[in-house]
């Protein structure tokens, strides 16, 4: 077995002897004692067992990044950096520690330390230029006792301080250790290579492996189902799908993190944009990446329908070569997609979005934050200089095993005028187009009127800006005067 080595507050280690399936708040809490970092949900969903870990943000230098340690299995830690809650309190405690205290924001302290990393992200992020930006920030995280005035008002206090302390000179300076790792015994596989000729030996060697990269999905069979996939393949490792290239078409490896694709396309793509801002809670996005969520091939993924509607091209890697299979065709069936044995999602091709065509995405849950859709939607239609429609794709997401397109709704405004006539004939439309279940987050009638008033709200919504952005919506009951002026 490789040996396991990253930094652990402060200090290397090395672990021989771990089995690979071990998720790093078990490691921490049962090996190491480090028992700051708690577990509630196991999920995901609480935040009580973040840790910050340390990645290169968009210009290439290292920042500290919130993640949960329920979801993390150790070889993906690797080369890292990881911080506990335990490193905070040195000579003197940390400012969200202070501020926390200050504030009153702890009670009976189980969520506390998970809170106080996510504060401790915050206060190296330079980007808080909002307060909306706050609860993003925290929403990951549950209290039971206080509630959160208190705790948002810790998080005002130190948000975007950046202070030069010790954890700013512990930030490493240099390139970032390998993630090479290879653990092979019988029954248990777990090999994380670091290029494309490592990754495809590794799939010559076990050709029935799984692939995992920021494991917010797969570690789930382990935390909740007590299953241990037996031979697993990371991606994660292999730099060529960590890279986004904008142009013309731009190029989203399939590695891409969800937080790098939500700073990237707020700028780049608007309608994914609005999609990933809700798509989970920050220490998600900080794992969940682009591939994962399409490769998932779930039906209310948030990803596809958007990705469908912007004409998007999933590019297919083997040793043999590269294929390209429009998006709307990688999902074959329920839960399949179009990857061959040995083969990789290695990236998606988007075109630009011309600043005239009308796009939008829609996520409708019982929920607004940490929610999975009910019915979700990407809707794009360009229109000629007399106002006819030339193109339409509306793609939705909870309507059939598939993310799929509303082909009769789509025939029905090509070729038409772009006018309230024509998208209620092709909201009407869209009943013929799918036929969806009933279940616990929707009968198959509320989602077929919520698919017809999706594309009629659209309508409505790009009538003055083709490429509507998202109102910055507050997760607070209680706004402050700084904030009702921010709208």
């Amino acid at each position: 077995m490789h040996t396991l080595r990253f930094n652990l507050n402060g200090r290397w280690v090395e672990e021989s002897n771990l089995a690979p399936t071990t998720t790093l708040l078990r490691y921490l809490r049962d090996t190491r004692g480090l028992t700051g970092t708690k577990e509630g949900c196991a999920e995901g969903d609480c935040g009580a067992c973040s840790v910050a870990i340390v990645e290169l943000g968009a210009d290439g230098k290292p920042e500290y990044r919130a993640i949960n340690s329920c979801l993390v299995l150790m070889p993906m830690v690797q080369g890292k950096h990881v911080v506990t809650v335990e490193a905070l309190k040195g000579d003197e405690y940390h400012p969200a520690q202070v501020a926390m205290a200050k504030a009153l924001g702890s009670q009976c302290g189980y969520c506390t330390p998970g809170i106080v990393m996510s504060m401790f992200e915050a206060t190296y992020r330079d980007d808080l230029k909002q307060p909306w930006q706050l609860d993003d920030q925290l929403c990951g995280n549950l209290c039971r006792c206080t509630g959160y005035r208190p705790i948002r008002d810790a998080a005002t206090e130190v948000a975007g301080t950046c202070p030069n302390d010790r954890f700013t000179a512990a930030l490493p300076t240099s390139a970032p250790a390998s993630m090479s790792f290879r653990h092979e015994a019988p029954g248990s596989v777990f090999i994380t290579p670091t290029s494309l000729t490592e990754l495809w030996d590794a799939l010559d060697a076990h050709p029935d492996a799984r692939f995992v990269v920021g494991g917010t999905d797969l570690s789930l069979e382990i935390t909740k189902r007590f299953q241990l996939p037996p031979k697993l393949v990371s991606l994660e490792g292999v730099k060529e799908l960590h890279a986004i290239t904008t142009g013309s078409t731009h190029v989203l490896g399939s590695a891409v993190t969800i937080s790098e694709l939500e700073a990237w396309s707020a700028t780049h793509l608007p309608p994914v944009h609005r999609m990933v801002r809700y798509f989970a809670a920050r220490q998600i996005k900080h794992r969940g990446t682009i591939g994962g969520n399409l490769c998932t091939a779930s039906p209310i993924g948030d990803l596809p329908p958007v990705l469908i509607a912007l004409g998007a091209t999933a590019v297919l890697r083997s040793r043999q070569g590269e294929r390209r299979v429009p998006l709307e065709l990688f999902f074959v069936s329920y839960r399949k997609t179009a990857l061959q044995p040995k083969e990789i999602l290695a990236a998606i091709e988007v075109p630009a979005l011309p600043k005239t065509t009308k796009a939008a995405a829609y996520k409708v849950s019982k929920r607004r934050e940490l929610d999975i859709s009910a019915v979700s939607a990407g809707l794009l239609v360009e229109v000629d200089a007399k106002n006819v429609v030339t193109t339409a794709r509306l793609a939705f997401g909870g309507m059939a095993a598939t993310p799929k397109r509303a082909t009769a709704a789509e025939q029905l405004l090509v070729g038409q005028s772009w006018s309230e006539v024509s998208v209620e004939a092709a909201a009407k439309a869209i009943g013929s187009d799918f036929t969806p279940m009933s279940d616990h987050r929707g009968s198959a009638g509320y989602r077929s009127l919520v698919a017809a008033n999706l594309l009629r709200g659209f309508f409505e919504e790009t009538r003055s800006t083709a490429q509507p952005t998202l109102a910055p919506l507050h997760a607070a009951t209680v706004l402050t005067d700084e904030e009702v002026r921010h709208g």
